[in-house]
């Protein structure tokens, strides 16, 4: 699976932020939740349209923009 197939960067739709395909669920909103102790279940039963792809999709997406940050050591 590949994440830009489900996430999407809309303007008109939570100020750009990115969301999935079709819903106006943030990838934000996925992270938090799941960062909080939510199981996929938990995200499943409240998001009706939530899928199991999509969350993968989420965690996907959060990975490559980590994995394309860059850190610079400042001089003490």
């Amino acid at each position: 699976m590949n994440w830009q197939d489900r996430i999407i960067l809309d303007p008109q739709v939570l100020a750009g932020k990115p969301i999935i395909r079709g819903t106006r669920i943030a990838v934000e909103l996925v992270l938090e939740m799941l960062g909080a102790g939510w199981t996929e279940a938990d995200l499943l039963r409240n998001f009706p349209h939530l899928t199991h792809a999509d969350i993968l999709a989420c965690l996907q997406y959060a990975s490559a923009s980590l994995s394309s940050e860059r850190v610079y050591r400042l001089p003490v």
